[in-house]
């Protein structure tokens, strides 16, 4: 062997300075005193930190980073963007509006609470950080309209909701942030199932690092992220690690922007860096796929972050995450002037453009469904137009997701027939959130479809579930049963959560098991809800044709 290179230490991941504009959240709870050896030591009340939680737990709830919302406004001024492009985004930039408003949340998944801390050698606190931080999830989520979504398992095979939103994800670090031994720093997320199961590690080899077989590798896996985890996404892509969790942990840092300050170029002390010239180029091949915002274009990500990382010889992890429409994250520090929050956007209202419906809607047809007809009236009117058409649905939905559809499967296996009401009306998976006072609806978006794919060819057959509404793709096992059954996959956009409880629904009410909370078989009533024929009776599927390759060269 050659003889060892000199020492050197390099952070894996040296962060730049940091640029983010703070709130003042509080000044109570710290303090600064003198310790051994002329120190000064920064204590931290549990309370403080209770409260920072709870703080950033309730605006990454309803608002969003002026950033985010600029880049929503660039797709309704981009003339290369497609109608539905245009459609979505403008949804999404009212819905965040709604949310601003600090009632209803801009996701009816109000996800894993996931905080990151750093703390300086010279903070002091009573050691119980993690549990004063859960106090502050548990405070936000059981006093605000939020949902309840952690499940603790009893056995290996029986769940039940722990209805407070706990367990919260917590992993504090000894680490001076940013070099300041005084200080404690943090990053706050809210990671709903549908962009948290939108993560993916790939065990690949050397053989994958040259330019043509990486972009090809990446058209392949990016496609499989589908719509389901509501684009326009904020993309992050890992080449590398010290290990597998290594490079899943720094794809979802990297969704987050949080290592947007990495360094740009590598060096022998073997730590992180993005490289730019990929970050665009990946980002121009999403636009090719045909996929958008959901339902047809260019914005299918807002934008791209790819770092590489070291690896050992025998070892090439890849890593993918995304960030949704509900962008939802936030730092924060503790420093001896106080306690700060990151400043995100209380006015939205500000992006949104002087518009109107119909100038989005050029080149596409708006399709009104009258969902108080019968089923098979409902078909027939479906059966006219082709895939990708808008409709507008406006009547009952009958509302059921995962345990509900599993509960029903058992009634069919044990000779029961399908419930009426999946045989009378469209059915919509969906779980709501918390309703306020004086409200029909609590945030309401769709779920993604892909998880009820199992069920559809049972029901089907048994005269059920021929019309449903939800978001993302589906398999081509429901395209086919579509085409034998005469059912319809209707796509709405996900993301739009408090402008569907707003604006569009107007009753709401519980069918059957209501002990099963969010997860209950509900009926409600619509007004106007926005949707996009997917799947037909013919078996044609919008995402089957954005599907097909477009890469045809290499990489430079």
């Amino acid at each position: 062997m050659s003889s060892a290179a000199a020492f050197s230490y390099a952070p894996l991941l040296p962060l730049g300075p940091d640029a983010t504009e703070y709130r003042l959240v509080t000044d109570e709870g710290v303090d600064v005193v003198n310790g051994p050896g002329g120190r000064r030591f920064l204590t931290v009340e549990p309370a403080a930190l209770t409260a920072l939680t709870a703080e950033a737990m309730h605006d990454i709830a309803h608002f969003l980073r002026p950033a985010h919302l600029a880049q929503l406004r660039s797709i309704l001024d981009d003339p290369a963007a497609s109608p539905n492009d245009r459609f979505v985004a403008l949804d999404l930039l009212r819905n965040a509006n709604i949310a601003a408003g600090g009632v209803l949340p801009m996701c009816q998944d109000t996800g894993t609470a996931i905080v990151m801390g750093k703390r300086g050698r010279h903070v002091l606190t009573d050691g119980t950080d993690a549990e004063a931080i859960a106090t502050g999830v548990y405070q936000a989520y059981t006093r605000l309209n939020l949902r309840y979504s952690q499940l603790a398992p009893l056995t290996m095979w029986e769940e039940r909701n722990t209805g407070s939103n706990l367990p919260a994800q917590i992993d504090l670090y000894a680490e001076d942030p940013d070099g300041h031994p005084d200080a404690y720093k943090f990053l706050f997320m809210a990671k709903g199932g549908g962009s948290a199961n939108k993560s993916y590690l790939y065990q690949e080899t050397k053989a994958l690092l040259n330019p043509t077989r990486m972009m090809r590798f990446l058209e392949e896996k990016l496609r499989l992220i589908g719509t389901s985890a509501c684009p326009p996404y904020h993309l992050a892509i890992v080449i590398g690690g010290t290990s597998a969790e290594y490079a899943l942990k720094t794809a979802k840092y990297a969704s987050a922007k949080y290592l947007d300050s990495l360094p740009t170029h590598g060096s022998m002390s073997a730590h992180g860096f993005r490289d730019l010239e990929l970050e665009a180029e990946v980002l121009e091949l999403t636009r090719q796929f045909g996929i958008g915002a959901q339902f047809g274009g260019r914005y299918f990500c807002h934008d791209v972050r790819v770092v590489r990382l070291p690896r050992h010889g025998a070892s090439c992890p890849v890593a993918i995450a995304v960030s949704c429409s509900a962008d939802r994250q936030a730092v924060a520090k503790i420093t001896p002037s106080g306690v700060w929050l990151e400043r995100l956007e209380t006015d939205p209202a500000r992006f949104l453009p002087d518009v109107t419906d119909g100038q989005l809607e050029s080149g596409s047809e708006v399709v009104r469904v009258d969902l108080n007809r019968p089923m098979a009236e409902i078909r027939a009117e479906l059966s006219k137009y082709p895939v990708q058409t808008r409709l507008s649905l406006t009547g009952p939905l009958v509302v059921a997701r995962d345990i509900a559809h599993a509960k029903i499967a058992e009634r069919l296996d044990a000779g029961e027939p399908m419930p009426q009401y999946l045989r009378d009306h469209a059915v919509y998976y969906a779980g709501p959130a918390k309703t306020p006072e004086g409200y029909a609806s609590g945030s309401f978006g769709p779920t993604t479809a892909g998880r009820m794919d199992a069920y559809v060819e049972k029901f089907q057959a048994a005269g059920g579930s021929l019309v449903m509404l939800a978001k993302g793709n589906r398999s081509a096992q429901v395209t086919r049963s579509c085409a034998t059954h005469g059912g319809f996959y209707l796509g709405s956009i996900g993301g739009p959560a408090a402008r569907l409880a707003q604006d569009c629904i107007k009753h709401v009410e519980v069918l059957e098991y209501p002990e099963l909370g969010m997860e209950a078989v509900w009926k409600i009533e619509v007004e106007d809800f926005p949707a996009f024929i997917v799947v037909d009776d013919k078996g044609e599927d919008f995402f089957a044709e954005v599907t097909k390759p477009v890469l045809t060269i290499g990489r430079r």
